[in-house]
């Protein structure tokens, strides 16, 4: 499965309106740790298959959303269930604390 690249307009069907749990990575092209973030949530997005949709949103171009979300530093990344922000992980997380984290919710 590959990333979802999202944008302000794709964000309610895409992460609110989703079957599955999202997980979004918010990032900035200039934000040196997001880049070691994205081998991650490639490697997340391939182990969870079709049970997890995985997405990036770059928050330079989506100021209305870092603002609803309350997101001050990147990375962040963010899991949606049914459409509602579940978790929150700021920073440069271990696999496998992520992983751990998408399994309880996908669990329910």
């Amino acid at each position: 499965m590959s990333l979802i690249e999202l944008t302000e307009g794709t964000w309610q069907h895409a992460v609110l309106s989703s079957s599955v749990p999202v997980l979004v990575d918010i990032w900035a092209p200039w934000c040196v740790p997001c880049r070691k973030v994205t081998p991650i949530v490639e490697q997340l997005a391939q182990a969870f298959g079709d049970r997890l949709e995985v997405a990036r949103l770059n928050g330079d171009d989506a100021p209305r959303l870092m603002s609803r979300y309350e997101v001050l530093s990147l990375p962040t990344l963010l899991l949606f269930s049914g459409g509602e922000p579940v978790e929150r992980v700021i920073g440069v997380p271990k696999i496998d604390k992520l992983r751990a984290l998408i399994a309880s919710h996908l669990e329910h």
